[in-house]
């Protein structure tokens, strides 16, 4: 299990290696195209050491202050892994927010931008039957 901890600005964990550029990380056109199309340059401190990992077999415990590329590295991770030839559900974000799992929503549909995928937040309290419509469209 890859452990990767940011406390005051210091990185900690057992994953060594850190990863300059996305270019460098190995993943598909598709999703590099949307990473730069989104803005994003160069990996954050957070990028540079967990997208890679994430992207592996191995468990992640990864943690950094806000607004230091969480999201994006683990949407990141889940865009590389899923195969976008099979039209099946194939990944399950969890957030505890509404706001979060919208954000966690639009980051994932700006990187997956030049990918066939479709990303849906279902969120508690709304209609089930608007959800499946919406999914749809």
């Amino acid at each position: 299990m890859a452990d990767i901890t940011e406390i005051e600005g210091v990185i900690e964990g057992n994953y060594e290696t850190v990863v300059e550029s996305f270019d460098d990380m190995n993943l598909k056109d598709a999703l590099l195209r949307g990473i730069y199309a989104f803005g994003f340059e160069k990996p954050s401190a957070i990028q540079q050491r967990a997208i890679v990992p994430c992207c592996g077999t191995s468990d992640v415990i990864a943690q950094a202050q806000s607004g230091t590329g969480k999201t994006a590295t683990f949407s990141v991770s889940v865009l590389q892994r899923i195969d976008e030839n099979k039209p099946t559900v194939q990944a399950l974000v969890m957030a505890p927010t509404r706001e979060l799992a919208q954000q966690i929503q639009i980051v994932m549909c700006a990187l997956g931008d030049f990918m066939n995928v479709n990303v849906h937040a279902c969120i508690g309290g709304t209609n089930v039957r608007d959800d499946q419509v919406s999914s749809q469209a």
